[in-house]
């Protein structure tokens, strides 16, 4: 092996006093200033597992390329609306398409998402796999993709100008963002354009939108208005995006930017996935919960508030409200980014639970995933049980 090669080893024999442990080699990695070596080591040392099995493999194969008559049984045909994707620049599956028209007292808001459930059935190898992967793993400028390529990146993808499966949730939302009636059903789409945020961004400031844009903008204002009145809470944290140069080598960390089309996508998920839970409220089932802040907590945040000046004030339960008002009056000053970033810490993280307790910190009675099933087994349960 070549100087400064990076190896995986397996111990056949362990240390003892007076010997040094035996190891047989079992991969070379490469060189250890190789681009990507860092990601290659972070695979093996966590366990992840990142090649799928033959018989998933075979499994995905045989799947066939195009839909099949069998394939729309059964299936409502919307693939004469004009559905769109939108998502990041750099984006290669996408979960989701939206479409919204207007109605006598309101709107009709469509979220289409992609049918796993379709392609990986039950105890199948591709299930078993998706299972032990639980999720996508993230890297930058690598993804370990729950599904195989095939499924993530194409049949399952809900790219422009090809026929897909989707499952549906159809909802009706009266001008203030309420949603009056909701349905679960199973389609066909044809998604008409593959949007970016960026773009869809700069159709909005240039008021240049075409009237599937504006509907969903209209739409999204709504959502934004009942999201505002239960006081659901919204961290203005900043992320970082890396930016690479062409020899794969970091060359610098910017800000990632955040805008109105980012935000337009999330509140009609948000709008789906309420739904979904609603669907599953009385039916065993996972739930995404978020608890509120244990007594211990907040009296930890207000000794830190006093010395600056602030109080979280809070009525017993405490009230997703209480911490809204908190994050709003202190908006302008200049210690906001640390402030909004203790406020966050004092809360509980959000996890899986089958016991529904509600959502803190989006002021949901129930809330579950069910827009992600290509990155996310949690929400293939989800489709699975809709």
């Amino acid at each position: 092996f070549e100087k400064n090669s990076v190896l995986t080893v397996e111990i056949i024999e362990p240390p003892a006093k007076r010997s040094p442990p035996i190891g047989r080699i079992v991969e070379n990695l490469g060189n250890q200033a190789d681009s990507g070596i860092e990601i290659e080591i972070a695979l093996r040392k966590f366990n992840l597992p990142f090649a799928f099995s033959k018989q998933a493999q075979k499994e995905c194969n045989n799947l066939a390329e195009q839909l099949s008559f069998n394939d729309f049984k059964n299936r409502k045909d919307l693939r004469h609306l004009p559905f769109v994707t939108i998502d990041g620049a750099d984006s290669k599956d996408f979960d989701d398409a939206v479409f919204a028209q207007k109605t006598a007292d309101g709107f009709e808001l469509f979220v289409a998402i992609a049918d796993v459930a379709h392609y990986v059935l039950p105890k199948t190898a591709l299930d078993l796999a998706a299972r032990e992967r639980g999720n996508s793993v993230y890297f930058p400028r690598r993804v370990i993709s729950m599904l195989p390529e095939k499924l993530s990146n194409n049949l399952c993808s809900l790219n422009p100008n090809v026929d897909r499966l989707v499952l549906v949730c159809q909802m009706q939302i009266g001008a203030r963002g309420k949603i009056k009636t909701y349905s679960f059903f199973e389609g066909v789409i044809h998604s008409f354009a593959r949007l970016t945020y960026d773009e869809v961004f700069d159709c909005f400031n240039q008021k240049k939108l075409p009237d599937y844009l504006k509907n969903l903008y209209s739409v999204f204002n709504a959502l934004l208005m009942a999201r505002h009145r239960r006081f659901a809470l919204d961290f203005n944290l900043k992320e970082s995006q890396i930016v690479f140069n062409q020899n794969n080598q970091i060359e610098n960390i910017i800000p990632k930017k955040r805008n109105h089309a980012h935000c337009l996508i999330e509140e009609c998920m948000l709008a789906a996935n309420v739904c979904a839970a609603d669907f599953l409220k009385k039916s065993p089932s996972i739930f995404r919960i978020h608890e509120s802040p244990t007594l211990k907590k907040l009296e930890s945040l207000n000794n830190f508030l006093k010395y600056l000046g602030l109080k979280l004030n809070y009525s017993d339960p405490i009230q997703t409200k209480d911490y809204s008002l908190l994050l709003k009056n202190i908006q302008k000053r200049a210690d906001f980014e640390m402030l909004q970033m203790m406020l966050l810490r004092s809360l509980p993280k959000a996890v899986y639970s089958v016991d529904n307790v509600g959502h803190f910190g989006l002021a949901y009675e129930h809330y579950t995933h069910f827009t992600s099933p290509i990155r996310r087994y949690s929400d293939l349960i989800i489709h699975r049980l809709s």
